[in-house]
């Protein structure tokens, strides 16, 4: 019998990579998207054929409890959340009752619905905030400095405690900063290839950044949904750090991006102080050791070769609009 997962926030950038893997391992696959006016289907296009959408909330606890009742699921991955940290500062109270609280209503209706299914919830390096601890392992405090880090401790804590309370197989992945060419171009490092493709083509001529001493471990969006999936396989529940183990500065990010198009950064890019976050954070950085051991999960993309990606992405699809 086909494995049958729902994926929430399948219409953003780890929900299609994800969908893609799951289809690929054989599963049938539902995706819960939000009744909207303008619904944007362009990361899942390609697939939309393959998948089944359906329409629920996470405000709306009735539409979960229904929704699951339609599909009964054998797995289920809530990536769904108000995921831009910056809008976090100025919707912090809608920030929490997507991020925070709608993990709860998704636990709750998989509880009284079908507690035997396996429950991933996406939690997020931005948890440690200002870190107590480098490298950022499974047992790191949290420290989180803004309202998105905030919400995804409390989501992260409460999957924790729904899987000791009600013996559910809940599991949260910790996952560090991982971007694609999907990535929504309000996040630094996808304003930064858009910014350098529009550069190289002559379609702009400066880029404004904020903060450019910020660290992150950067990895690829596709190789890590693949340690999403790896950890509803486990004989038990456990929660995983997963990042490459390896930072990087947002200036090593704009230089590596200049570079692939032949040009020097310094003459395009200016700091704007509109970008810098009320609280920043500085540096974040994976200790990936539990991750490779258990789950024997690498990543196959490197920064270097990330970066270019998504540069190369950026300029084929700018070509692509012009002409």
């Amino acid at each position: 019998m086909k494995k049958k997962a729902l994926i929430t926030g399948i219409t953003g950038q780890d929900g299609s990579y994800l969908a893609e893997l799951l289809l690929q391992e054989g599963y049938e696959v539902y995706g819960m998207v939000r009744r909207s006016s303008t619904e944007t289907f362009e990361r899942i296009n390609h697939i939309k054929d393959r998948i089944n959408l359906r329409q629920a909330d996470l405000l709306d606890q009735l539409s979960l409890v229904e929704l699951l009742k339609e599909i009964k699921p054998t797995e289920v991955y809530n990536l769904a959340a108000m995921s831009f940290v910056p809008t976090s500062w100025n919707q912090p109270v809608l920030t929490g009752e997507f991020t925070g609280i709608g993990v709860t209503r998704v636990l709750e209706a998989v509880r009284h619905i079908c507690p035997e299914a396996r429950f991933y919830q996406a939690s997020s390096s931005e948890m440690y905030g200002k870190v107590l601890e480098t490298p950022q392992s499974e047992t790191t405090p949290f420290y989180p400095r803004s309202p998105y880090g905030v919400a995804k401790a409390y989501g992260h804590y409460i999957t924790v405690n729904y899987r000791e309370s009600y013996n559910l197989f809940a599991v949260s992945g910790i996952l560090f900063n991982h971007e694609s060419p999907r990535r929504g171009t309000e996040f630094v490092t996808r304003k930064i290839t858009d910014g350098v493709a529009r550069i190289k083509l002559g379609l702009a001529k400066d880029l404004r950044l904020g903060n450019l001493d910020s660290h992150r471990d950067w990895g690829f969006a596709g190789d890590y949904v693949r340690a999403m999936w790896l950890m509803l396989q486990q004989p038990t529940p456990d929660d995983f750090v997963v990042g490459t183990g390896i930072a990087h500065s947002v200036r090593d990010f704009v230089t590596t991006a200049f570079e692939h198009v032949g040009l020097d950064w310094q003459k395009y890019v200016a700091t704007d102080p509109r970008f810098i976050r009320p609280a920043e954070v500085e540096f974040l950085l994976a200790n990936k050791t539990k991750a490779e051991t258990v789950l024997k999960w690498k990543p196959a993309v490197d920064f270097t070769g990330l970066v270019k990606m998504m540069v190369d992405a950026d300029i084929e699809r700018l070509k692509k609009s012009k002409g």
